[in-house]
């Protein structure tokens, strides 16, 4: 496995690799989550490129992005021993250099849910993910549906803007008691670690409630602040059921829904979703 730190060195690199490059950008401090995009990229594509870049235009001021976890070394060696070829491991002044001035924005799907609540964070995502997607000029890239709306943000950028890659999104990997996997996970107290599970307690309640004919988005999203408030250290910032396409909340009507939702357990903000189908 090779690793690479600037871009010229990353340029240089992606043209010894001859046939289709699956891709799988990553914020480092790597969990099953990751590993499992890794595989699949390595079973989709003759070579597999990884990046590690934590990407500070997609944090608030206020957000974790100095305390976010890092462990390169650690990251490295999952990454050689599930047999990624190559792996970019930028400084922010490689992605941004002095006097940037250009970002990419999705509107409308950008400025829901996540987007309402943390502004400003789909610009620095699609931002990062188009100088990505330019430098490796991936087949195919991978990300994790525990992500969903992110997901579609990269997706309408990539209709949008013409790029020649296929944007694939993996099933979300669950510890064995429901919790989805994070890297922000580690923040969480064993108290929190308990409380959190109200998140997947949720959405497996919500999707049961469809999948036994429930069609009123209102009746579901009261179902699941019910749960999620029966865990005293967890505040809601949103719970959704919308949309899959559109994103836009479910008031009745038989359409392929997400089901969605981002709360704080203590100090801690976490996301995860279901697709209602």
């Amino acid at each position: 496995m090779k690793t690479v730190r600037t871009i010229p060195e990353l340029r240089n690199a992606r043209s010894a690799l001859k046939g289709s490059v699956g891709f799988v950008p990553t914020m480092g401090y790597l969990h099953e989550g990751h590993l499992s995009l890794i595989r699949r990229a390595k079973a989709d594509n003759d070579h597999v490129v990884a990046s590690i870049f934590v990407n500070p235009t997609q944090f608030l001021p206020h957000e974790d992005f100095d305390s976010y976890p890092r462990d390169e070394a650690r990251d490295l060696a999952l990454l050689a021993k599930e047999g990624a070829d190559l792996v970019f491991l930028p400084g922010v002044e490689d992605m941004y250099p002095q006097g940037t001035s250009t970002f990419v924005t999705v509107e409308g799907l950008g400025d829901v849910l996540e987007g309402a609540f943390r502004p400003g964070h789909f610009r620095g995502v699609a931002t990062v993910v188009a100088k990505l997607f330019n430098l490796v000029e991936p087949s195919r890239a991978y990300f994790g549906q525990k992500d969903a709306q992110q997901v579609l943000v990269i997706r309408k950028m990539v209709a949008d803007l013409n790029m020649k890659v296929e944007v694939i999104a993996c099933p979300t990997i669950r510890e064995a008691d429901g919790l989805a996997m994070s890297s922000r996970n580690v923040y969480l107290s064993p108290e929190e670690r308990q409380s959190a599970l109200v998140l997947s307690q949720a959405l497996f309640t919500a999707r049961n409630l469809w999948r036994a004919g429930e069609r009123n988005g209102e009746i579901i999203r009261r179902t699941m602040r019910e749960i999620v408030e029966s865990a005293p250290n967890a505040q809601i910032d949103y719970v959704s059921v919308a949309d899959l396409e559109s994103l836009a909340e479910i008031s009745q009507g038989n359409v392929t829904g997400l089901a969605s939702l981002a709360v704080k357990i203590g100090h801690t903000r976490l996301i995860d979703n279901v697709v209602l189908d």
